[in-house]
């Protein structure tokens, strides 16, 4: 009788406490509070105080006490927890509970959509839509309520994950009553990410276009808060949410360093919402500052059985597979201050046995607690209503048979705003709905294997270092005035070249015998798409210039190492050619294992691509494209971007001056102050001589033409206004404006004096630079040395980078190879490239590395075939999707970007 008319109580409770003030009501008016006393209960009020065989009260929605020695007051029912555990109930920071999921309009065969369709004063791109509150379209679902409360949950913040800046979350509890009553903090968060979502907006296309797109909404932000001009209702709600908690969704540890490089700039400080590969690289997450929101969606097992399929399988997923749980540990260990998070789960009953994979890798239960109830409250503003058991905050809570992380405790009863939910059956012997957690997975004492940099395929165990080397006896081709040297030495000191000659003294340097050999400055290749992640182009707009490539580097692309292999040292990342004005091009050096900004080349001077020909007026891409789609229209495009850039300098030099920023002017104003300098992706002599005199009548200079294959016919005036060549060895008859390249045209243009180099725009191509520069011999007899310069001395001119790489000086960078055999032979080999003095590539150690892996990649089998033993849930083998780049690529990224769902893998 006593539990029939507990039970009454409670259904009571839960159909009047939860009556909305402003309501009416249809029928008797009846509103009593619930009291409710919970006695000889351990009660974890939290993670600093838990207090043995207590009571807590509990008046309507409210906690009223928790203590021990506590009386309770007349009219109180009273439930006897005797050795039963009280926690705060549970709460998720990262949800889209409530909302429904974002539609996108199928987009093939429609009209470009240049600026928003959306009706009254909103901003001109549908992807920032800061105006959106999830408050407005959050609608209670009970099933889903059901799911997460029986995981412990009490309260999530709700987010509405469509595009780039997503508007106001809202923090809610799971109750099962209106949403007026369940709502704590209404502006919970501003929210962003780099995904464009459901706009119809062309723009962005690329990841870079995603960052530039948000850099360009901050700067108009800030202008609109002092101008008088126009009403922009979504910059009006951008500034008024720049008070309240920054939530960035941002998946993989590249793409948190991007969002702390946008912090950084802005005088932002996020919380990022993680995809768990932070343990990779933990030390430069930890730099940002960021507090993180983290998933337990963790890798599953590979089903290896099939060992043709296994082959697919890269070591990179074998080691996130077996790392991954460890995650959470490590960022404890790291001192950094994380939520944890249930998205990203392919069902909820996986919660609980996810979270014992990350307590038996390392993380500890109070830091699971904290991560799981004071911190999410913290980041989301309601730690005055939930989080802790204190007095006077709301009645969520969760009751528990035992300690909350022990694998046979099962979470009994969950109540939310006082009103109690029963999660189990207790009188079933039994019961599917008991969360036991479950050892599935790999036990928590088995060894794992260690990180490597970067986190694939060929990465190190411990970071390559610096050291003082002599090179000693080798055939040295200085590309200085002493030509090539026979017998001779190249000491390396501190990064530098320190002296080049004979019977040099080695000192403390390690010596190197390299007689027979071969030693030559490193390759440069002016022109490269490698190491782009997100898309090579930003195509939607004539001109992208406010993108930046050195946004989106991926220092873990294998093509580092491949063509570190092939002695290339330095490389021009390059935008694609998609429009007439592309955006702007990042040096870099090839240092295997380094952080994405750590492979700048520091110091180095500003470039930008430009492109001509069929690619920017969009010969293939059908009707509906944008401006423009003629010759005619992409001379126009360069005349209109130049008269902006010149009136827009003016406009900004006026004293008190309040003109928009505009980044991509900025970048066209920087060419006219030759700060930034042109490559330009280049074939017909028509349109070559039309940039020219464009250049000529609007007062800009052209640095490099890029593959240039119709140089030989305009050598002349190129050679008259110091513009330099960029071109192929021996491409022709790949598309119709090349039909009339020659092989002879790197030694015609070389001839008339121009600085003439050979390069890539391909991945495979760049590891045998060397062997695109011995066809310079072969086509019409350039002299060896000559040969030699046109992939390494000539590209570091053109480049601006000549002081400190392309030829074997005293006081250069070290960025040197020993081949095998003369560099020019196609049966050379790099046996070692130094970046820096640093010894990235070693053929020696290469194989070492490569036997390492096998046996790593045979444990890895063997530990998954284990796991699968155990039960553990397994997947088939994905292979990983990569994609190579090089000018003639046309592709969308924006299909990516629309992917809600993106593997959590890595990059």
């Amino acid at each position: 009788m006593k539990k029939i008319l507990l039970l009454f109580a409670g259904v009571f409770v839960g159909t009047s406490l939860f009556a909305q003030q402003t309501y009416p009501v249809n029928g008797t008016y009846d509103i009593r509070q619930g009291l409710y006393a919970f006695t000889n209960a351990n009660i974890v009020v939290s993670t600093r105080k838990t207090i043995s065989n207590g009571t807590l009260l509990i008046k309507g929605q409210t906690i009223q006490a928790a203590g021990n020695g506590i009386s309770v007051p007349k009219g109180y029912v009273v439930i006897d927890l005797k050795g039963k555990f009280i926690y705060p109930s549970l709460i998720d920071a990262f949800t889209s509970y409530g909302l429904p999921e974002p539609t996108r309009t199928g987009t093939a065969g429609r009209q470009s959509i240049f600026t928003s369709t959306k009706k009254g004063a909103y901003g001109w791109n549908e992807a920032i839509r800061p105006e959106t509150q999830a408050s407005a379209l959050f609608s209670a679902d009970s099933r889903k309520a059901a799911e997460l409360r029986k995981l412990g949950f009490g309260s999530v913040n709700v987010i509405n994950r469509d595009g780039i800046a997503r508007g106001t979350s809202v923090a809610v509890t799971l109750s099962d009553e209106k949403e007026n009553g369940s709502i704590l903090n209404a502006r919970s968060a501003a929210n962003y990410s780099f995904n464009k979502g459901t706009s119809q907006n062309d723009y962005p296309t690329s990841l870079m276009g995603a960052i530039a797109l948000l850099r360009q909404t901050y700067y108009d932000a800030q202008w609109y808060g002092k101008q008088k001009e126009e009403y922009n209702i979504s910059l009006e709600e951008f500034n008024k949410q720049q008070d309240i908690p920054q939530i960035f969704e941002a998946d993989g540890w590249q793409n948190i360093l991007r969002v702390d490089k946008i912090g950084k700039e802005f005088g932002r400080q996020f919380i990022i919402k993680s995809n768990g590969d932070e343990y990779q690289r933990v030390a430069a997450v930890k730099a940002t500052g960021a507090g993180l929101i983290i998933p337990v969606n963790f890798i599953k097992a590979y089903d290896v059985e099939d060992t043709i399929e296994t082959r697919d399988i890269s070591l990179a997923q074998m080691k996130a597979w077996e790392l991954a749980p460890g995650n959470p540990g490590i960022l404890e260990k790291a001192g950094i201050r994380f939520s944890i998070t249930t998205h990203g789960l392919e069902n909820t009953s996986d919660f609980w046995p996810a979270m014992e994979q990350a307590i038996n890798k390392g993380l500890t239960k109070k830091q699971a607690l904290i991560a799981l109830t004071e911190i999410p409250a913290a980041m989301l503003g309601i730690a005055d209503k939930t989080g802790t058991l204190e007095t006077g905050k709301l009645a969520n809570f969760i009751i528990t048979s035992d300690s909350l992380f022990k694998k046979e405790n099962v979470i009994e009863e969950n109540w939310v705003q006082g009103k109690r939910f029963i999660l189990i059956n207790k009188d079933a012997e039994k019961d599917t709905s008991r969360l036991v957690l479950k050892k599935t997975e790999p036990l928590k004492n088995e060894p794992a294997g260690p990180l490597i940099y970067p986190f694939t395929a060929f990465g190190n165990n411990v970071p390559l270092k610096q050291e003082s080397v002599l090179l000693k006896n080798a055939t040295v081709w200085t590309n200085e005035k002493e030509g090539i040297l026979q017998n001779a030495d190249v000491l390396i000191e501190n990064g530098k070249i320190k002296s080049v000659g004979k019977n040099l003294n080695p000192g403390n340097a390690k010596v190197i015998d390299a007689t027979g050999k071969h030693i030559t400055p490193g390759m440069i290749d002016e022109h490269s798409h490698i190491v782009m992640t997100g898309g090579i182009n930003e195509g939607a707009q004539s001109s992208s210039a406010e993108v930046r490539v050195g946004d989106i580097i991926n220092s873990e692309d294998v093509n580092i190492y491949r063509q570190l292999a092939g002695g290339v040292t330095t490389s021009q990342i390059l935008h694609g050619s998609a429009n007439p004005v592309g955006g702007q091009s990042q040096l870099i050096k090839l240092r295997w294992g380094k952080l994405p900004e750590e492979l700048k080349f520091e110091g180095a001077d500003g470039f930008i691509k430009f492109a001509l020909g069929e690619n920017v007026k969009q010969s293939n891409f059908g009707t509906g494209a944008r401006f423009p789609v003629t010759r005619m229209g992409v001379e126009q495009t360069f005349v209109d971007q130049f008269t902006r850039a010149k009136a827009y300098k003016a406009e900004r030099a006026k004293k008190g001056s309040n003109v928009r920023r505009d980044l991509e002017l900025d970048a066209i104003a920087e060419i006219l102050d030759n700060k930034r300098f042109i490559t330009c992706h280049s074939y017909v002599q028509s349109e070559i001589n039309m940039l020219m005199k464009v250049a000529d009548s609007l007062g800009f200079k052209i640095n490099t033409l890029t593959h240039i294959l119709e140089g030989y016919k305009v050598a002349d005036k190129m050679k008259a206004r110091g513009i330099n060549a960029s071109t192929f060895s021996d491409w022709w008859a790949y598309k119709m404006e090349v039909a009339e390249a020659i092989p002879y045209n790197g030694k015609i243009m070389h001839n008339i004096g121009i600085t003439t180099a050979f390069n890539s725009d391909d991945a495979e191509m760049a590891r045998r630079l060397n062997q695109e520069a011995g066809k310079a011999i072969l086509y019409g007899g350039v002299p060896e040395e000559d040969a030699l310069k046109f992939v390494t001395l000539n590209p570091a001119k053109m480049l601006h980078i000549d002081s400190r790489v392309g030829s074997l000086k005293a006081g250069k960078d070290a960025d040197v190879v020993i081949w095998s055999d003369h560099p020019l032979s196609i049966y050379a080999k790099a046996e070692k490239t130094f970046v820096d003095g640093i010894a990235y590539w070693d053929m020696e150690r290469d194989g070492q590395i490569r036997a390492a892996q096998k046996l790593e990649r045979a444990r890895l089998i063997q530990k998954m075939k284990e796991s699968k033993g155990r039960g553990a849930k397994t997947q088939k083998p994905k292979p990983e999707a990569r994609r190579e780049f090089h000018c003639e690529t046309v592709e969308d990224y924006s299909l990516e970007l629309n992917d809600l769902e993106r593997s959590h893998n890595h990059e």
